[in-house]
């Protein structure tokens, strides 16, 4: 994973300190591009543990065409678990503690952390056990699941990645092998707009590739985990379309590391990278819109430990 490493080492070097939405500061770059050799084993980072579990399950909400989290936290995956507990805890049903500016305090005040874990935690119990509840404040908005597999239009809704598989195994010389998130009517009514906004697939001598343009790119906890969900990504439709892995491409726009995981950032710089792990798929013949997490292996993953991070919200 050296062309993560070098991602890094070139913000910490030639970044500019900027403010940002979430209050926390960050040091960025504009514009940059990574390749990752999907035949060279599967680019998941080996500088720190990364839970691969987390984001194989999220690819598979998404291309479920799920928008909820409540599947996500009866899959014990914490990943939108904020997003949605934002939702809740600024409605005007909420009566609990304050919880303005959770994610932030409770880096910083162990106190507060406590409550805010307490306040989470029943949040999900309630989402989990409340289907009415949970259609209200976990529900995410049209955000990537809607986009790829619903956008709508006048006329109905598109399903873009199983046009993207009709197209690639029907014309797979096109240059139109393309799925966007970026909705402009749709923005606003997303929890969080889309980072990874739009991705293109390429097919030559047998290989399936893929380019994603990431519009925002956090780059200590987020970009590990889209590093790999795509590659994933390109995995399954490349078994789906009957086609062997090519390239990795990742185009990041505005690349940051948040003032509060610089530290981490040089601790993971200091380590020695070690080999890739190797993917494997059980599908048995499955569609990969009919997968689930025990069809997809990931095989020999000897990591450095894992190393902790605030998220910004």
């Amino acid at each position: 994973m050296k062309q993560y490493l070098e991602l890094c080492n070139h913000v910490l070097a030639t970044g500019t300190k900027k403010e940002d939405r979430t209050g926390t500061g960050t040091v960025s770059v504009f514009g940059y591009q990574m390749r990752f050799d999907l035949n060279e084993g599967f680019p998941l980072m080996t500088t720190k543990k990364t839970a691969f579990r987390l984001i194989a399950s999220e690819l598979l909400w998404f291309l479920k065409g799920d928008t909820n989290v409540r599947t996500l936290i009866q899959d014990r995956n914490p990943i939108w678990d904020e997003w949605a507990f934002e939702q809740w805890v600024k409605s005007d049903e909420y009566a609990g503690p304050d919880m303005t500016d959770f994610g932030l305090r409770a880096t910083k005040d162990p106190k507060f952390a406590e409550v805010y874990k307490e306040e989470m935690d029943l949040f999900k119990q309630r989402v989990v056990s409340d289907e009415e509840f949970a259609g209200k404040y976990a529900d995410l908005g049209p955000v990537y699941g809607k986009q790829w597999r619903s956008w709508t239009t006048g006329e109905g809704s598109i399903d873009q990645i199983a046009n993207l598989i009709e197209g690639i195994k029907k014309n797979p010389d096109s240059r139109r092998h393309i799925v966007t998130a970026w909705n402009p009517s749709e923005v606003e009514d997303m929890a969080l707009p889309p980072c990874h906004a739009l991705f293109q697939f390429y097919v030559s001598d047998g290989k399936l590739s893929c380019q994603l343009y990431q519009r925002s790119a956090d780059i200590f906890l987020g970009v590990p985990f889209n590093i790999a969900s795509y590659a994933l990504l390109v995995h399954l439709i490349a078994y789906e379309c009957g086609l062997e892995v090519g390239e990795f491409v990742h185009t990041l726009g505005d690349a940051h590391i948040y003032s509060n995981h610089i530290d981490q950032v040089n601790e993971q710089l200091s380590r020695t990278p070690k080999e890739l792990p190797s993917l494997k798929l059980n599908s048995n013949g499955k569609s990969i819109f009919d997968m689930d997490l025990s069809d997809i292996e990931l095989e020999n993953y000897n990591p450095h430990p894992r190393i902790k991070a605030p998220i910004a919200v």
